[in-house]
């Protein structure tokens, strides 16, 4: 049995805007929306969704080659052998290391966008409007040599990502 960290767009794994996703036991399905809040505030019941500490959906295939897509720390149960697997055996400081990772790789492209963007923005308040002229060049190079070159890199360290050899319960 194999676990690896795979982003839900490299996995072929998308939820549709809108409709509720599995749940994991004991949770609400997640629907992209902050839970409503009832009752006593200073005692929230269950978890409350923090995007900024959620990771990526962790990978994870049985022996029997069922495959699953589970949270970190969750626990997955395989639906043809009924083998129970458990993500929270993966170190969390290799597994928050990765997220780190990635996020880092994803504050580097909104930086080198703002860096292109912000300048043509001054210019254009100095210059006037025919500077505007240059935001097709600008975008050409965007869409056509930084992006694939970026994509390549993060399809890359995917890939190359470790993967751990987790023990049923």
């Amino acid at each position: 049995m194999s676990i690896s960290i795979v982003p839900a767009y490299l996995a072929g794994y998308r939820a549709l805007p809108g409709r509720a996703q599995a749940a994991a036991p004991g949770h609400a399905p997640r629907t992209g929306r902050l839970p409503a809040l009832a009752g006593d505030l200073s005692q929230p019941s269950g978890k409350i969704y923090n995007a900024s500490v959620r990771g990526a959906l962790i990978t994870v295939r049985c022996d029997c080659g069922g495959v699953g897509y589970v949270p970190y720390g969750e626990r997955w149960e395989c639906p043809t052998c009924h083998r129970r697997w458990n993500t929270g055996q993966i170190p969390a400081e290799e597994y928050w290391g990765i997220m780190r990772d990635m996020r880092r790789m994803r504050i580097n492209v909104l930086a080198t966008a703002l860096g292109l963007i912000i300048p043509i923005l001054i210019l254009t308040a100095v210059a006037g409007i025919r500077i505007l002229i240059l935001l097709p060049v600008v975008m050409s190079f965007w869409f056509l040599f930084y992006m694939p070159r970026w994509r390549r890199r993060v399809r890359l360290q995917a890939r190359n990502l470790q993967r751990w050899q987790l023990h049923p319960e």
